[in-house]
């Protein structure tokens, strides 16, 4: 996957961006409290399923980790967030949706940890945010968000 996103970018000078087609980087956050129990979904108002927090990288990102603490943030209302250092994760995903129907997200995932208050706002881009036991997902949530939230939990078992 790796080798793919690399490619992607040296081939596409626009790559990062969400003009790009047929793909294009992504970065997002999966969201977890400060014990690492729970993490926080957005019922996504375009797809209508439970998924993590994240979206399109901008022109004042600097790197994706930052992109993803972004998105975070604007999705979520919450502050004090952290962001790790290295992806959790790479996924290519097709969207089916919106303004992105029949492109790839070539996402970059990063694991998010709430330090404080985890009291968030849901944005306009979300009909609903929850908090999830990490280990229990909604049943119809996304198998590539299933995956995510495990990487995590091995993740933070390990740390």
């Amino acid at each position: 996957m790796r080798k793919r996103y690399l490619r992607h970018l040296a081939e596409h000078v626009d790559g990062m961006w969400r003009g790009c087609r047929p793909e294009h980087v992504t970065a997002s956050a999966l969201v977890v409290d400060g014990a690492g129990d729970n993490t926080l979904l957005t019922l996504h108002k375009t797809v209508g399923r439970w998924l993590q927090l994240g979206g399109h990288c901008e022109p004042g990102d600097v790197t994706l980790s930052g992109a993803a603490l972004r998105e975070a943030t604007e999705e979520s209302g919450l502050t004090n967030l952290t962001v790790g250092r290295e992806p959790l994760r790479l996924s290519r995903h097709l969207l089916l949706a919106g303004g992105c129907a029949g492109v790839y997200h070539l996402d970059v995932q990063f694991l998010v940890t709430a330090t404080a208050d985890t009291q968030y706002v849901v944005s306009e881009e979300s009909e609903d945010l929850a908090w999830f036991p990490i280990d229990e997902l909604p049943p119809d949530t996304d198998s590539s968000v299933r995956d995510l939230a495990a990487r995590a939990r091995d993740h933070l078992s390990r740390n």
